[in-house]
């Protein structure tokens, strides 16, 4: 497939590092030069140093060819105006394109009214807002995310020394029926990541991904003593940009008392206007004399979503020490995210990761459902179709040949409750099947899953 980015920043680079590695060709145009000549050291991609806004450095680099556009560039502005161009130069390629705005419905459908073929409008701060306010109350763990329409639940969590999980092997754990209704899918252990067997002792320190389901949620958080608070205290939330102060408002309308810490005078009076059951305090949340001021000790949680990478983690480090147990620091630089996690900062919200899951779902299409990417790039989290005549429907799993380092996490058949599924669970067509796999296995799984059986 013939790949076009307009913009080659991070989130670009990102994506383009793994498409690359599936065979793809691709094109990044970029208008800052000491960026370009980075990537061309770095990227087996063709990058131009150009102007997203020039018809003509778009017709000389061969958009008309392109099987596929991305607007990715820093400016919704931008993404919109370079979408517009590749409308023109290549009208059947499909085309996503990024936005900031929380407008983008509304810009989406006003593109598509008048004539502009859009087929996917990526806006990962809605999928970071769900998410914050998903794991809020639920100190332990990392994150929850919802597969075959909530049906299947995934959760991360740390193994802290105490837990009942520590020092303990998964066929104890099975046996025991302390993940009676569960399977741990995913162990990230220091830089490495595995499928564990059942012979897998649990250590401090390790980072698991477990899979349940809907109904068994609350039991398995509870085996592995992690508990749901009933009522939020309190909230802290620092920075007064357009996701703080979504959050906020989110928070407001679940009756959850919030202060809201922003630095810019003018901005503390628009949020004031917007935010009536908000405490707007006009200072640097990330100070340790203002947040003991404002009586950090004993909120339920600390959210700095300020700008600045630097200060969102500094402030997380810092709430941590000050007591809170939930922290989720914004952080848009990829190579903070492993940081966060050394420094013992369990949940992170990273727009760029949102946006790329976006794009690898919008990319592979087909019968890839949903795409979630763990840790840096080592594994992901697939929800599948399983299409009619697919070489693995109709056989007991225990049969099936799964590419190393993959499993199937969930099976979901269309009007059931989702199973955990065991070695004689069978995969039938329309089925919602969630796997987990490492990097190096997702292209083959996709394949072995999707192909069909052709005489």
């Amino acid at each position: 497939m013939r790949i076009f980015f307009a913009g080659a920043g991070q989130c670009a680079e990102y994506v383009a590092r793994r498409l690359i590695r599936e065979g793809h060709d691709l094109c990044l145009m970029e208008s800052n030069e000491a960026r370009c000549r980075d990537l061309q050291e770095t990227l087996d991609a063709h990058i131009i140093a150009g102007n997203a806004l020039s018809i003509d450095e778009w017709r000389r680099a061969g958009l008309d060819k392109a099987d596929l556009f991305v607007g990715c560039t820093h400016s919704d502005e931008l993404n919109i105006a370079a979408c517009l161009i590749a409308n023109e130069l290549a009208p059947d390629a499909l085309k996503a394109v990024r936005l900031r705005s929380y407008e983008f419905a509304e810009w989406g459908s006003m593109l598509r009214n008048l004539g502009v073929k859009v087929d996917r409008v990526i806006h990962p701060e809605t999928d970071i807002l769900r998410r914050i306010l998903r794991v809020i109350s639920i100190p332990g763990i990392s994150d929850i995310r919802n597969f075959a329409d909530e049906r299947v639940k995934v959760f991360s969590m740390n193994i802290e020394r105490g837990s009942p999980l520590a020092d303990m092997s998964l066929r104890s754990l099975y046996r025991d029926g302390v993940l009676s209704a569960a399977r741990l899918s995913l162990l990230f252990r220091g830089t490495g990541v595995t499928v564990p067997g059942p012979d897998e002792v649990l250590l401090p320190g390790d980072h698991v991904y477990v899979v349940t389901t809907a109904e068994a949620l609350e039991q398995t958080l509870d085996a592995a003593g992690i508990h749901q608070k009933e009522h939020l205290r309190q909230v802290f939330i620092v920075g007064g940009g357009e996701l703080g102060m979504e959050l906020a408002k989110a928070l407001e309308e679940l009756h959850v008392p919030t202060k809201l810490f922003e630095l810019d005078p003018a901005r503390c009076e628009e949020l004031v206007a917007q935010l009536p059951n908000t405490t707007i305090i006009n200072a640097d949340g990330t100070s340790q004399r203002i947040l003991l001021a404002e009586n950090i000790e004993g909120i339920d949680a600390f959210i700095p979503l300020t700008g600045n990478d630097d200060a969102n983690l500094i402030a997380a480090v810092l709430a941590r020490r000050l007591g809170v147990d939930m922290v989720i620091p914004l952080l848009h630089r990829l190579d903070y995210l492993p940081l966060a996690q050394r420094l013992g900062i369990n949940a992170t919200a990273s727009p760029r990761v949102k946006a790329a899951d976006a794009l690898f779902e919008f990319i592979r299409g087909g019968g890839v459902l949903s795409v979630r990417t763990l840790g840096d790039e080592a594994a992901e989290v697939i929800e599948l179709d399983v299409p009619e005549g697919s070489k693995y429907a109709g056989k007991p799993l225990g049969e099936l040949s799964l590419p190393n380092g993959a499993i199937v996490g969930a099976v979901a058949t269309p009007g059931q409750p989702a199973v955990i599924p065991n070695e004689q669970t069978i995969m039938h067509p329309g089925d919602r099947v969630v796997f987990f796999a490492e990097e190096k296995s997702v292209r083959d799984l996709e394949a072995k899953v999707l192909q069909t059986a052709r005489k």
